[in-house]
């Protein structure tokens, strides 16, 4: 796994698991929105399947960054080369962590909820006005969480 640690292709000082986690994370909200397209024009069965399939591949990415993160030397190892205060830079993460925390949860439910609403026979239905409300706070915190991700990846490796 050492193509991890080789020179990213952004242009920045991170290596490439980095930059590969970044465009993940910057298209995260688009993909998100165009799952939700899908249940705006009643394709609720391909909305169900893309949403569960980004949501999957959410967390392999994580668990990929996660490892790139540990095998590199963790946090003050990638803040080497940056000219961001170590104390602002730590904070941020610690926001980002916290959103994504929340965010993880909340998707969690939301997926949940709805498959369980399906089962029931209520989505579409009864849970729909429901599940539109989880899905906004869920896009809500997806997006928080692409920011605040691509925030730390501009103090880490960019300043």
């Amino acid at each position: 796994m050492d193509y991890m640690f080789e020179s990213g292709f952004l242009g920045t000082r991170a290596p490439f698991f980095m930059d590969f986690v970044m465009i993940i994370v910057a298209f995260l909200p688009l993909l998100a929105l165009l799952a939700i397209s899908l249940a705006k024009v009643k394709k609720y069965k391909l909305h169900a399947l893309s949403q569960t399939t980004i949501f999957v591949i959410s967390v392999i990415v994580v668990g990929y960054f996660e490892y790139g993160v540990r095998a590199g030397g963790g946090f003050d190892a990638f803040m080497e080369g940056s000219h961001t205060s170590h104390n602002y830079a730590l904070y941020v993460l610690l926001f980002h962590i916290a959103i994504a925390t929340i965010s993880i949860i909340i998707w969690v439910k939301t997926i949940w909820s709805a498959r369980k609403a399906i089962k029931n026979g209520t989505l579409p239905g009864s849970s729909s006005l429901a599940h539109k409300k989880a899905g906004q706070l869920t896009f809500i915190t997806i997006f928080m969480t692409s920011f605040t991700g691509t925030w730390v990846y501009i103090l880490l490796f960019v300043y």
